[in-house]
């Protein structure tokens, strides 16, 4: 509602004082403030850690961008997730956005990704596609494939945007094969693909790939708890042991 409100005073600004939509302007982010933060106590009075890993609620996402170093100038160009509720994939609670870029990438980038000049120049701003994005996400678990790089990103467009600090957990991929699959070496998605068999039709799509990263994760949670594995707590003090022992 808010933003519908917003998108009404633009289109009247030059019938109204400037202070209008200033003041519209701080409303909505104070809006938008008010709720990350509101999910934020509720991370830290929410312990996952000894929950069954079929109870907990997992955000599986992936982020297509400019480049590799946000504090560069590179930038967040879509998002893309899907939700699970334990090894459960719900394909019908997905999001999906492009991000609106004052700095067009590089044409390899347009070419690897399928994403076009005209998507990226109508899309929302940064600051509309996260606060949306904290609203699909809540309190979940966040988990990505190479997560080193979803989370940089996310901890530096959060904070420009909502000048505050990204809070989430957020599991890499890998944090189940390295106990399904100790003697694989499994690095890449398009592996780990063709090690499960999972089929892959489109890649480098925000959704496409949260859609794929989904089913790796299905699978080793299966395979998880085949091993006896039934929450994080038991698998972070298995990995801490062969990190001591190493």
């Amino acid at each position: 509602m808010i933003n519908n409100m917003v998108q009404l005073v633009k289109q009247l600004s030059s019938k109204l004082s400037p202070n209008v939509y200033t003041s519209m302007q701080q409303q909505s982010g104070a809006a938008r403030l008010s709720h990350l933060r509101q999910i934020q106590r509720e991370l830290k009075h929410e312990d996952v850690l000894d929950l069954p890993l079929s109870e907990l609620s997992f955000i599986i996402f992936d982020l297509e961008t400019s480049g590799f170093y946000p504090d560069k100038g590179d930038s967040i160009l879509s998002i893309g997730a899907i939700k699970m509720k334990g090894s459960d994939i719900l394909e019908e609670e997905i999001f999906y956005s492009t991000v609106k870029c004052e700095k067009l990438p590089s044409s390899d980038i347009l070419d690897l990704t399928g994403l076009t000049i005209e998507e990226l120049t109508d899309a929302p701003l940064l600051v509309d596609v996260l606060a949306d994005f904290y609203k699909f996400i809540g309190h979940s678990t966040l988990v990505a494939h190479h997560a080193h790089h979803e989370k940089k990103f996310m901890s530096h467009a959060t904070w420009q945007t909502l000048r505050t600090t990204f809070q989430h957990r957020i599991l890499d991929t890998s944090f189940l094969t390295k106990i399904v699959t100790p003697t694989e070496k499994l690095v890449t998605l398009d592996e780990c693909c063709a090690h499960y068999q999972i089929p892959i039709q489109v890649r480098h799509h925000a959704l496409e790939d949260a859609r794929i990263t989904a089913q790796l994760w299905q699978k080793n949670i299966h395979l998880a708890k085949e091993k006896g594995f039934e929450t994080l707590r038991e698998v972070y003090s298995y990995l801490a042991k062969g990190r001591t022992a190493q």
